[in-house]
């Protein structure tokens, strides 16, 4: 049995509520800089309220980049709220981008609820993620630490790979093309890029040593490919009453995911058969005989089984990183068990 199998199974959502419980009064103070109609429906996609402003208890995510934020600044041997900035800004800017997910996406539902542009339509959303985007530097600026300055530069050159990713996938979506590198990079990007910045950004605020925050970056980072390959085999075959999305969510939209990826381009037979029914479905009609066949496909050309293989060395990849430089033990097997936590999660 590894070290690693020993981790207690509540290490991660203890954190995770423990940095939620600490992000969340920070971020309601940070929203009340905003303009009522923006911070209203912030407080709603934030699951904070309804549509109609009132209080919603047990709302929000997961709070995965606050509790990597805080537990780097931790690792590096500085308290919790040294992170606290970190941890708003990174959870601003991810909201950001599922506030413009949703509009680019079409979606009209995320976690069991309507979203922000399924209310209050798409330019009410794009003006919201702005504002959350803008307030993130903001949060840093306004920190204490001697380090805001590269903290916030951190931050900006994510977001910056955040949006070439979700440029490459828009573009994947209009080819047939695409190669498994290929989407690895844009999930780099997308993904990776912004958990990444998570994992070192409060280290960085604590002022630790280049070392410590390439290895908590690198962790970030393969963690972040690893969570994508995870929420693309979720936006197959995970469970609509769980994830919150329609069935074979994805495969609706024709999304080239890492396991579609994979099965185009080493899947053989179903793999052909596959690409054939990408280029000639409609993605805006309902198809359910051809999207759970397709859903078939990609398992039997192996998309599923290497998505989840891959998912779990990404993992091994991320915990090895960790293992390269000092952290104070207690953080460093708590952001271990959050990497595990998400390999095995169901929404």
């Amino acid at each position: 049995m590894t070290a690693d199998a020993l981790l207690p199974a509540e290490a991660a959502p203890r954190a995770l509520r423990r940095a939620r419980d600490a992000v969340v009064p920070a971020t309601r103070a940070f929203l009340a800089r905003l303009d009522d109609t923006s911070a209203a429906i912030a407080a709603y996609h934030l699951g904070w309220t309804d549509a109609a402003g009132a209080p919603i208890r047990n709302g929000g995510g997961k709070a995965v980049r606050p509790a990597l934020a805080t537990l780097s600044a931790q690792a590096a041997g500085a308290p919790a709220q040294v992170g606290i900035p970190g941890a708003v800004a990174v959870e601003l800017v991810h909201n950001f981008s599922l506030v413009h997910d949703d509009v680019m996406d079409g979606d009209t539902e995320r976690r069991h609820r309507p979203t922000v542009w399924a209310v209050w339509g798409s330019t009410s959303a794009i003006l919201t993620g702005d504002a959350l985007l803008a307030l993130a530097q903001e949060v840093l600026l306004d920190s204490t630490s001697p380090h805001r300055a590269a903290a916030a530069r951190l931050l900006a050159e994510a977001t910056r790979h955040l949006i070439r990713g979700q440029v490459q996938d828009v573009a994947f979506e209009r080819r047939e093309d695409v190669t498994v590198a290929e989407c690895l990079e844009m999930v780099s990007g997308k993904t990776g890029a912004l958990l990444s910045a998570s994992a070192a950004i409060g280290a960085v605020l604590a002022g630790a040593t280049p070392e410590v925050v390439d290895a908590l970056s690198t962790f970030g980072a393969q963690l972040g490919i690893a969570f994508q390959l995870v929420d693309d085999l979720l936006g197959i075959w995970g469970d609509p009453e769980v994830t919150g999305k329609p069935v074979f969510s994805d495969l609706r939209s024709h999304k080239k995911s890492l396991p579609v990826t994979y099965a185009l381009t080493h899947g053989g037979r179903p793999g052909r058969e596959l690409a054939a029914w990408l280029a000639s479905a409609d993605p805006t009609g309902p198809d359910p005989t051809g999207v759970a066949r397709a859903a078939e496909l990609i398992d039997a050309a192996g998309g599923r089984d290497w998505a989840a293989a891959e998912a779990h060395r990404r993992i091994s990849a991320a915990t090895h990183a960790l293992a390269s430089v000092p952290l104070l033990s207690g953080p460093r097997e708590e952001l271990i068990a959050i990497a595990h936590f998400i390999v095995a999660r169901e929404a």
